[in-house]
This record gives C-alpha cells, sequence and structure tokens, in this order.
C-alpha cells in the first residue's frame, strides 16, 4: 500500500504549488498563534485555493476554544482537523469534520490506551514529545514503540526529512508520513527541492521489501 503524505505548516502560496506537483496527498494549515508557521483565516483561505481536486486541507489546532474552531471552519474549507493539545475525543468530533488526534510519545505512553480513547478518529499522529512543544520538534523518537497492529492507524510525524523517511516507512509500515520542518528553508518556508527528495524518499521506503525490524 503506498505511504500517504501530508506537508504541514505551509504558509505561501507557491510552497503549496511545490506540494501539489511533488504530488502530496494533504497539506496542513497551522491555527495556533504561537507557532512560527501559523495562518489567519484570511491567510489559510487564499492557500487552500492553490489546490487542485482531491489534496486534503487540515486544519491544525491546540487547545482551541470550539467558538475559535467553528469561527476558522466559517472562513476556510478545512476537510479534516487535527488536534495537538489535551483536547478530549468529545470535543475532537464535534465539529462535523473527520479528525485525527496527535499523540507526543513521552516516556511511559501508554498508546494502546490512547488509540481506545481516541478510536472514534481516524487515527493517531505520533510525534517527539517535548514538554515545551505542542509539535514541530524537529526530533525524531523510537519508532520501535509502535505496536505494528496500530500501523494502519498511524500518522508518522516527528523529525522526518528527506534522509530518514525511507527507513521510518520501513520500520513502521504506518498509513501516512507528515513533515513540516525537514522540509523547511527557513520557519515556514518550504524548500522545493526538500519536497522532491522527501517525496522519493517516501517512494524508496514503499518499495522496500524489508521492513526493517528485528522480530
Amino acid at each position: 500500500m503506498r505511504t500517504r503524505v501530508k506537508i504541514c505548516g505551509l504558509t505561501r502560496p507557491e510552497d503549496v504549488r511545490a506540494a501539489v506537483a511533488a504530488g502530496v496527498d494533504a497539506i496542513g494549515l497551522v491555527f495556533y498563534p504561537p507557532s512560527p508557521r501559523a495562518v489567519t483565516p484570511a491567510q489559510a483561505h487564499a492557500l487552500c485555493r492553490q489546490l487542485p481536486p482531491f489534496v486534503t486541507t487540515v486544519g491544525l489546532f491546540v487547545d482551541a476554544s470550539a467558538t475559535a474552531v467553528r469561527q476558522v471552519l466559517e472562513q476556510v474549507p478545512l476537510e479534516f482537523l487535527q488536534f495537538h493539545g489535551d483536547e478530549p475525543p468529545e470535543l475532537c468530533g464535534s465539529f462535523g469534520r473527520r479528525w485525527i488526534k496527535a499523540v507526543r510519545m513521552r516516556p511511559g505512553l501508554d498508546l494502546m490506551a490512547q488509540a481506545v480513547r481516541y478510536e472514534a478518529g481516524a487515527g493517531l499522529l505520533l510525534d517527539a514529545y517535548d514538554p515545551g512543544l505542542p509539535g514541530g520538534t524537529g526530533a525524531t523518537f523510537d519508532w520501535a514503540r509502535i505496536p505494528p497492529e496500530l500501523a494502519s492507524r498511524i500518522v508518522l510525524a516527528g523529525g522526518l526529512d528527506p534522509a530518514n523517511v525511507a527507513a521510518a516507512i520501513r520500520r513502521v509500515r504506518p498509513y501516512a508520513v507528515d513533515v513540516s520542518g525537514g522540509l523547511e528553508a527557513a520557519k515556514g518556508v518550504k524548500d522545493p527541492t526538500k519536497i522532491h527528495a522527501f517525496m522519493q524518499g517516501v517512494r524508496d521506503g514503499d518499495t522496500s521489501g524489508d521492513d526493517g525490524r528485528d522480530d
């Protein structure tokens, strides 16, 4: 099965066009003001207008109020929601959109329990843990912590870049991968050469017969 790709933290029309040209499946728009990759609803609406059919628009929120999420939805044609804070499943599912919950892989986390808690979502996005950051750490985590039985529901994130994405796919076999900082020339500015290299890395990971597991 082909690994799907989401590029997150897009802020410029030319970066959206580069992602589409490279064959991305989804783009992520950040509605978290402290982030250097944050966009306003007006900016996000303009970026969405760059998209052809069948490229999914994903809105990223961090502990936003229900009112704030709805205000964005009134202005931006988001098809999918991604929650990166401590949002309960009841909130995540209250907006009439498909959604995914980000889980930061802190020490001692029971990932199977999180999968059960957020089972109403489309899946889990797994990111590295940094106590001071809700995401975008630029760090990887131990992929061996992911149970194989969860792979079909996993979007793998956390420090992915053109150099390691093939190995990540061979090791985890996730449904999708998510990348942001690993493709940047500067905060919020994507590098088209890195975008294309990343997509090639995904293809390389998909075509390898070695899953990289030790067991």
